[in-house]
């Protein structure tokens, strides 16, 4: 990690330098004094930092205060949707694809374009990353014609439909991982270290490419699961596949950022709880991860003496014979179960003192600069983990085959060992201070993690959701499309929630010059255009999650 915090923090110079020549392209066209043709490398470094460094908002008004809440990883106080949520589609608009375009248009005008290919083919690939994101919430956006406006003066870009969007991404993936495959020992110029990600190694951006097919071909399967057959056999056939370590992630590390600002004030609102089924099912499989995604509570030490010496009783919902009595959830939604969630903000009174009983989120772990720390924000943007639960989960499904128990255990000892590093990093509790090999070793050998033939599929899929716990996007992903965890099972339930989950955001009107594709776009999806209202962002659904099950009704 302290190699990449070294090029995160040099590139601050280098995006220092290209920051007046990337924000409006409307003063380049206009304004002599502004550079017009900056370097593509530093256009690169720039749109790759984007792609994390606008989630403060994201973190703070999406994540926290409900994808997370959505997918129960945790639970709060119930925050209404407001206008600060989808600065995932404003991001990709201003500091990524125009970037990216930019570095494609230099490229095609060079006499030497054909030394500068894998470096174009690149661009593809941060695109398609950031695009899928902002269309899993969004549906149809400006994909096509979205960059035209500076080149040809079009500023009425049509909205691609979700579905010619899948088709157009999975085509730049493929051409991506031929030119680069094609070029990998060919003398090709390169950005050098000015990439953050990857240092222009190309087979590691194969490896990304093919785990970004194995995301589009999850969530393909609802609507075509042929198409999911597909891309799963181009990815096992393909000689350098998917990511395959963990020195083969997408990682962002960087001790300048911090989501929730300087301070890293997570509890800008509220705190933020375990929830009872999560916290359960870390304890009863000794979980390596419990320590790191929750802090324990004030259970600890001599806390039984001083309730016999009061005559204080522990509430009915904790087990006073608890080995792991410091780590205790709560419901999900706050008004299933008041009496217990009345824990969450009120402390069990003993004597002259006070024991708060339930877990909080382990707040380090997302703000390394919590009460102005010194830790270190680090984000995995694409995971071996991720990779392996993919290919656990649709070889499982029967789309190929493959060794399912490899991948899934090999997913879940990159799951811990990731969020270690992660926890590490941020100087937050670890869960082992070397490799963790006997640790994980001991948690695979638990009968409730192996795949025993009964519920496999139910049991990766509890995997895979485990670990999008520090991937928010993903992890509401994962349950709108598999309707997993689901309600009354005896592995690990969803539990009730009382509140109506939106499926989708919303996209504002943009104005006269382009409302006639924006209305057409909402007419196609059956959205009703300029509505906010949870009910219809509940019921109506982006082309993929149209077939999907309700929240908590996987089969």
């Amino acid at each position: 990690m302290k190699n990449i915090i070294l090029r995160i923090k040099s590139a601050v110079t280098i995006i220092a330098l290209c920051l007046g020549c990337t924000q409006d392209f409307d003063e380049i066209n206009t304004n002599p004094s502004v550079v017009t043709e900056p370097n593509v490398r530093f256009l690169f470094t720039y749109a790759e930092n984007s792609l994390v460094s606008y989630t403060g908002t994201e973190w703070v008004w999406e994540y926290m205060e409900h994808l997370l809440r959505y997918t129960q990883h945790l639970s709060s106080d119930p925050y209404e949707l407001s206008i600060n949520v989808n600065t995932r589609y404003s991001a990709f608009y201003r500091n990524i694809l125009p970037n990216l375009e930019e570095i494609r248009r230099q490229i095609d005008e060079r006499e030497d374009a054909a030394r500068y290919q894998n470096m174009k083919m690149l661009t593809y690939i941060v695109q398609v990353l950031q695009a899928m994101k902002v269309s899993d919430m969004n549906g149809s956006i400006p994909y096509s014609e979205a960059s035209l406006a500076r080149y040809e003066d079009k500023y009425d870009p049509v909205y691609d439909s979700q579905q010619a969007l899948f088709t157009t991404w999975l085509q730049q993936l493929n051409e991506a991982i031929e030119v680069l495959s094609a070029n990998l020992d060919t003398d090709q110029e390169s950005y050098g270290n000015a990439d953050l990600f990857y240092q222009s190694d190309w087979t590691k951006w194969v490896k990304l490419a093919n785990t970004l097919k194995l995301r589009l071909a999850v969530r393909w399967e609802n609507q075509d699961p042929s198409q999911t057959a597909q891309i799963l056999q181009s990815v096992l056939q393909d000689p350098i596949g998917p990511i395959d370590s963990e020195e083969a992630q997408m990682v962002y590390s960087n001790d300048n950022f911090s989501p929730f600002g300087i301070g890293g004030e997570i509890d800008y609102r509220s705190r933020r709880y375990a929830t009872q089924t999560i916290i359960s099912f870390l304890k009863d499989t000794r979980d390596p991860r419990l320590t790191i995604y929750f802090d324990p509570n004030d259970l600890q030490g001599s806390y039984q003496d001083s309730l016999d010496a009061y005559g204080v009783s522990l509430p009915a919902f904790i087990d006073p014979a608890d080995p792991l009595i410091q780590y205790q959830g709560g419901p999900a939604d706050w008004s299933v179960e008041p009496e217990k969630a009345a824990y969450y903000s009120n402390a069990l009174p003993v004597g002259t003192s006070r024991y708060f009983l339930m877990s909080t989120i382990n707040r380090k772990f997302f703000s390394p600069k919590l009460n102005s720390a010194t830790g270190i924000f680090t984000d995995v943007l694409v995971s071996y983990a991720e990779t392996c639960f993919y290919m656990a989960e649709l070889l499982a499904k029967g789309y190929g085959s493959g060794d399912i128990q490899e991948w899934y255990q090999k997913g879940i000892a990159a799951s811990i060992r990731t969020m270690n590093m992660i926890a590490d990093d941020a100087g937050s509790t670890t869960a082992f201070g070397d490799e963790g090999t006997a640790e994980i070793e001991a948690y695979l050998q638990q009968p409730a993690i192996q795949l025993d033939g009964t519920n496999d599929l139910e049991r990766i899929y509890i995997q895979e959701y485990l670990n999008f716990y520090r991937q928010p996007n993903e992890a509401f992903v994962f349950c709108r499309r598999t309707g997993y965890p689901r309600f009354g099972s005896d592995y690990y339930p969803r539990e009730t929630m009382n509140q109506i989950i939106p499926r989708r955001f919303w996209l504002d009107d943009p104005g006269e010059v382009n409302r006639t594709n924006w209305e057409n776009a909402m007419v196609e999806q059956a959205f009703t255009p300029r509505s906010q209202d949870v009910q219809d962002l509940s019921s109506e659904r982006v082309w993929y999650d149209k077939q999907a099950p309700e929240f908590g009704q996987g089969q």
